[in-house]
């Protein structure tokens, strides 16, 4: 038995495979749909854009839309270690607006502070969060959507109520940590990319990574096998945490100000993603390249529906959450099929 080094790691060492030894046509090909159907829409729906529309493949429009899905990939890279335990987080998009706001206000003081700020306080909700659910036992849906309630709430306090926009110095560094660019792609894009390489590591590579699979797999099971569970679960809601906060603050360098109005949303969107790019939502099964491939096609529909010109904004929501409800059935059906053949 030889060890599948593209699949999810097993709990504890354990050897794990996408597909059993000996596995029918079948069954690989509806493996092979559950983990790469999205980007075979993704690739497909670009297609489609490019002979479509004339304005869709010009640089400013690829590079605007590279930008922009880098704030929703961060936060959906965090939100993929939740899903993969088979949690849940609604707090990351008041995390983000807060985030946003804590940068821009602490962009007066430097850098550092810009940064280090936004995640302190992000992150630290973020470990807060995870505690109730890891620690007191209670419903992720409950604790974080308390969370939210609570980061808005910061917000106003910080805002008041929502009347003072803190404003980025154009020339600082900290700006150009959202506005500046390397070989003609937006920093925050290359910050995006590097920060998943790095996550795609931790978690496929590492025994942390390990025991996110274990707990969402089985966590009893896991914790018999020794997996720190509830260390595990607090973890994964820290690291979403700390990525919403740093993804609104890079999203406070793009438009050199901290925004009180964004992120409401933003959670849906992130779950969208994830979902969309094949992890499962009852934990187990997940990868963030999927999750990846995800927010691109969610904002290609969304540049497609702007590029139609005639329909309204709202049709954005409207696609994008039937094809999550097409996704979720899909992949249903596929894991069902799977375990009967």
């Amino acid at each position: 038995m030889t060890v599948d080094t593209e699949s999810p790691v097993a709990p504890m060492g354990t050897v794990t495979q996408d597909e059993p030894i000996g596995a029918t046509r079948s069954e690989r090909l509806s493996a092979l749909a559950q983990q790469h159907g999205a980007l075979v829409t993704l690739v497909i729906a670009v297609l489609a854009a490019w002979l479509s529309f004339d304005t869709f493949m010009t640089t400013d429009n690829m590079q605007n839309m590279a930008v922009s899905s880098a704030f929703l990939a961060v936060v959906a890279l965090g939100m993929t270690f939740v899903i993969v335990t088979g949690g849940i987080d609604l707090s990351v998009g008041s995390l983000f607006a807060l985030g946003g706001v804590l940068a821009a206000w602490g962009s007066q003081y430097g850098t550092t502070v810009a940064l280090l700020l936004p995640l302190a306080v992000c992150g630290l909700i973020g470990l807060v969060n995870g505690l109730l659910i890891a620690r007191s036992r209670l419903a992720p849906f409950i604790v974080t959507l308390a969370a939210l309630l609570g980061a808005r709430g910061i917000l106003l306090a910080v805002t008041d109520e929502g009347s003072k926009t803190y404003l980025v110095d154009k020339d600082s560094f900290f700006a150009t940590l959202g506005q500046g660019k390397l070989l003609g792609i937006g920093a925050p894009v290359w910050i995006t990319a590097g920060l998943f390489v790095a996550g795609a590591v931790v978690l496929r590579r590492t025994r942390f990574g390990q025991y996110v699979y274990a707990v969402g797999g089985n966590e009893d099971a896991a914790a018999l096998m020794g997996a720190p569970v509830a260390r595990t679960k607090t973890a994964v809601y820290t690291l979403s945490g700390l990525c919403a906060g740093l993804a609104g603050a890079l999203n406070a360098a793009w438009l050199a100000s901290g925004v009180t109005i964004l992120g409401s949303g933003m959670e849906l969107e992130a779950i969208s993603a994830v979902v969309i790019g094949g992890t499962l939502l009852s934990g187990g099964f997940g990868f963030l390249g999927g999750s990846l491939v995800g927010v691109l096609l969610l904002k290609v529909i969304q540049n497609v529906i702007n590029q139609i010109g005639s329909l309204d904004s709202a049709y954005q929501q409207v696609v994008s959450g039937g094809f999550l409800a097409v996704v979720v059935v899909a992949q249903t059906w596929l894991g069902r099929r799977r375990r009967v053949l």
